[in-house]
Parts: C-alpha cells; structure tokens; sequence
C-alpha cells in the first residue's frame, strides 16, 4: 500500500469515527430533550389554543427534520475541515523542497504525516549535505591534479629536449635521464588515471561478469605484484588461505578491492613488519572474528551454493598508526583520503575504499575496518 492511500484512509476514518460520535451525541441529546419535553407537557392541562402548546406541537412534528439538518451540519462541518487539511498539506509539500532547516507543522490530526515529512525533509537535508561535501572534495582533488599535473609534464618535456638537443651526451647522463622521463612519464599516467577514475566512478551502476576463481591464486598474484613495493620497506606479505577456496566473483573487479586494500596496507604500515592475508569459509555470517582463523578445510573441487549460509571471510591486517575511530567512519566514502597532508605525488584520489566497498556490495558482500593498538585490520565477506 502506498504512504499517500495510508494517511487517507487513517485521515478519513478519523473524520468518520468523528462524525458517527457527533452525530450518535446529537441524536442522544435531541432525544433526550424531547423525553423530557413530553414529560413535562404531559404534567400541564394545555388548551388547543394555548400559544405554548402550539410551538410544541410544531417542534415535535418539526423533530425529524431538526435531525437531519443538525446530522447534515456535522458531516459538513468535518467535511470542510478535511479540505482545510488539503490545504495545510499543500503547504507542507511546499516547505518540504525549501532549501532551509526549518521544519513542518501541522494539525494534531494530522501529526503522523507530519512526522514523516519531517523525517523526508532531514534525509533530503542530510543527503544534499553528503553530496555537498563529495562535490567539494571532488572539486578540490581535480584542482590538485590539474595543478600536479603541469609538473610532471614540465619536467619529461625538459629531459626530453635535453636528450634531443645534446645527442653527444654519456651513455650514464643519458641513461640516467631516461630513467627520470619515464618515472614522470608513469607519474603523469597515475594523475591522468585518476581524473578517468572520478568519471567513472560517477556513471553508474557496476556491472559483474561472474566467474568461479580460485581465492588463493588470485591473493598470490595480487601479491606478487607489490613485491617490489613491500621489499623496499621489508614488509613481507604472508597468505594464509586454503587452495581449494574458490569463490563465485566477477576477476576484474574483486582483484581491484584486494589491490586496494593490500596498496593501503603497504602504504601505511610501518616498515619492517608484515602484510597478513587470511581467508577461511564459514556457515555463520553473522559470526566474523577478525583476530581468530578458523580453519575451514574444504574438499577438492567443493561446490558451494552461493544461495546458502557459507561465506567466505578474507582478513588483511598491518601494522601502522592506529586510525581514529572518527576518520575510521568515513574512509569508505568518495573522495576521503586519511591523510589530508599527503601529496598527490604520493596520495591518491580517495576513491580506492569508496569503490571497493561499492564492488563488495554489488557481489553482495560486506567489507569493513578496524584499528587499534597499531593494528588496522580490513575485512571483505563475500558469498562462495
């Protein structure tokens, strides 16, 4: 049933039930007052001629008419004050799309969708404030990366005319500033990247191509990737994952969420300690123990309903400064990055969690975070 055929029903029976009192009262009362008109006109000795007895006799026979007119009142009355609530309803709807925080008042009868306005109007403030917020965030990112941008490109389009104006140059000089063009060159590619990332991520829906993967395989490969990342810090990644893990995910876009989430992991550990990735399988969602490793071995080639209660729980833990539990809220929203202080040269566009979480969510999966004591664990849950 719709809201709006609710509050009418609940409205219009309101004003029946009144009606019906009024008018059983006013039924009651002429009644009454009739009884006791004939017992009193019954004490006295009337001539036929008497003035009195006259009009007595005609509000008698008048009786049912008196009655009708007076129930036709009170159902008039109840009627009009139904349209006079159109009216504060119309109201209403306009201060529900003003831009202010002033909120709507209405008639007692009518408190229940009063409510409800109220509860649309602050969601409706609430959201413009979300995306006032996003907008700005977003707006000062693309300033910042328009603004790298110029840096990078100076300087590729410096070495480059050094290399082509001094074909004489040493083969260390030149090898040396090759090397540096192409770091800038890889600089300019990320900064690019991320203004291609921002409009995507603002088209839309994400669309899955399913497939079954092995959850190990791909944690391996993820991984092997950031080797040279994690070695220069020493920070070693160690898997714990059974081989027979398969999950039932779109390859592209759940390896995305764990290069994210193992980037961030290296990013902001301190060196010399360990990337941990656990994942086990559990018949229990509701029942996630990000500090225990519950073993759930699985037979080859097991084949799990992605319909029933088995789930795949994926654990990556560092160690690093302990986020605050008020930025711990928001680091899975777009365009939040944890470090305001860090450069694009280092940062970058505060969408890696955002999109993770918006993935996880479209495979219908849940991905969360923890930190304390230097220890920040994420945690992806997904369907197997």
């Amino acid at each position: 049933m719709k809201s709006s055929d609710k509050y009418s029903k609940i409205i219009f029976k309101r004003m029946g039930i009144r009606i019906l009192i009024f008018s059983v009262i006013f039924s009651l009362i002429l009644a009454f007052g009739f009884a006791v008109g004939e017992y009193i006109s019954g004490q006295i000795i009337w001539q036929p001629t008497d003035r009195l007895y006259i009009f007595l006799v005609n509000i008698r026979n008048l009786l049912p008419f008196i009655w009708a007119i007076g129930i036709t009142g009170i159902i008039f009355f109840y009627l009009r004050k139904s349209l006079i609530y159109i009216d504060y309803i119309m109201e209403a709807s306009n201060k529900l799309i003003a831009n202010d925080e002033k909120y709507i008042e209405l008639p007692a009868d009518l408190k229940m969708l009063e409510n409800r306005l109220n509860q649309s109007k602050k969601t409706a403030l609430d959201n413009a404030a979300i995306a006032k917020a996003n907008e700005d965030r977003k707006n000062e990112l693309i300033v910042y990366l328009a603004h790298d941008l110029k840096t990078p490109l100076t300087s590729i389009i410096g070495y480059l005319e050094i290399l082509n104006e001094s074909p004489d140059l040493p083969i260390e000089a030149r090898a040396k500033y090759s090397k540096i063009t192409l770091e800038k060159a890889y600089r300019l590619e990320e900064l690019i990247n991320e203004f291609f990332e921002i409009a995507r991520f603002n088209i839309g829906k994400i669309v899955l191509n399913k497939a079954k993967l092995n959850l190990k395989l791909m944690l391996e490969q993820i991984s092997y990737e950031f080797y040279p990342m994690a070695k220069a810090n020493n920070q070693p990644i160690l898997i714990d994952c059974d081989k027979d893990i398969n999950i039932y995910a779109d390859s592209d876009k759940i390896s995305r969420v764990f290069n994210n989430i193992i980037k961030n992991a290296i990013s902001y550990s301190f060196a010399d300690t360990p990337i941990k990735i656990s994942a086990y399988i559990t018949d229990d969602s509701n029942s996630i123990n990000n500090n225990e490793h519950n073993n759930h071995k699985t037979s080859e080639g097991t084949n799990y309903n992605v319909n029933n209660n088995h789930k795949v729980i994926i654990n990556f833990e560092n160690q690093g400064n302990t986020i605050p539990k008020e930025k711990l809220d928001y680091i899975f929203e777009k365009f939040y990055r944890l470090d305001e202080a860090r450069s694009t040269n280092s940062g970058g566009a505060g969408l890696g969690l955002a999109i993770a979480k918006e993935i996880v969510e479209a495979h219908n999966g849940k991905i969360s975070a923890t930190s304390e004591n230097n220890k920040t664990t994420f945690t992806v849950v997904l369907p197997v």
